[in-house]
C-alpha cells in the first residue's frame, strides 16, 4: 500500500489529524510549563529528562502528568 500524502487526505481525516497535533502541542507544553515553574523537590527525577520525554509524542507528557509530579 502505499503512503498516502496530505492532500490526498479526506476532509475528516485531516480535521482528526489537526486536532491530534493540537492535542499534542496542548500537552506538551502544558507538561513543559509545568516542570518550569514547579519546584525541583515536587519532581520525581531529573527536569532535564523530563523535558525531553515531552518531546515523545502523547506518551511523554502524560508520563510526566502520571508519574513525574509529586504532591506538596
Amino acid at each position: 500500500m502505499a503512503k498516502k500524502k496530505f492532500k490526498d487526505l479526506s476532509t475528516g481525516q485531516k480535521r482528526g489529524l489537526g486536532v491530534l497535533t493540537g492535542l499534542q502541542f496542548l500537552l506538551a507544553g502544558a507538561a513543559l510549563r509545568d516542570i518550569r515553574r514547579r519546584p525541583a523537590t515536587l519532581i520525581r527525577g531529573s527536569r532535564t529528562l523530563w523535558m525531553l520525554a515531552c518531546g515523545i509524542n502523547f506518551a511523554g507528557p502524560i508520563a510526566y502528568f502520571l508519574f513525574g509530579r509529586r504532591t506538596a
